[in-house]
């Protein structure tokens, strides 16, 4: 099995164009605020995408010219990061950060406070902390293609190692005939 680089890029891109919908919904909406498929295109992608851009809009400044920046910066790191053919870990890293990351938005979307079982604590100061996550269809579907992007990277960093056994296991026994 080779890999391919497409299916490698295909998760982080995926995250990459929720984020981009977000903004661009967001945007469309102060030109025309009285459409109602711009609405509801935001409010989809609102819960995905909406708490990681306050949070970079809070510390950049809120450009959406850096936005596009920050998210074209990243679809050419992570489609050089699945091109590469000298170390897998390249896109073992991009599909498990764009895995994490998807878990990270959502996570911060449901507001959650802690990260263990769903349960409800109180801490020593009396501030009470509960764990909420919101698994709609979207973000278990996210979830899922998340998983199998990570296993597909697995699969074939497994298959590329097998290849390169076999081809060191064939030169060993030639060197050894030719001794």
């Amino acid at each position: 099995m080779t890999r391919k680089s497409l299916l490698l890029f295909a998760f982080p891109a995926l995250i990459l164009l929720i984020l981009a919908g977000e903004r661009a919904a967001t945007f469309l909406l102060g030109s025309y605020p009285a459409s109602p498929a711009l609405w509801r295109i935001w409010l989809e992608l609102r819960p995905l995408a909406t708490m990681f851009w306050q949070q970079v809009d809070l510390y950049l400044g809120g450009s959406m010219v850096l936005d596009a920046a920050i998210l074209t910066a990243a679809s050419i790191l992570c489609w050089m990061a699945c091109r590469t053919r000298k170390s897998a870990a390249f896109f073992f890293l991009a599909n498990h950060a764009a895995l994490l990351f998807a878990g990270l938005m959502m996570a911060s979307s449901s507001h959650s406070e802690t990260a263990s079982t769903i349960a409800a604590f109180t801490a020593p100061s009396g501030h009470p902390f509960s764990l909420m996550l919101d698994f709609t269809w979207q973000n278990s579907l996210v979830l899922l293609l998340g998983t199998a992007a990570c296993a597909y990277c697995h699969v074939a960093f497994l298959s590329e190692a097998r290849q390169r056994s076999r081809a060191v296991a064939v030169r060993l026994i030639a060197l050894q005939r030719d001794f």
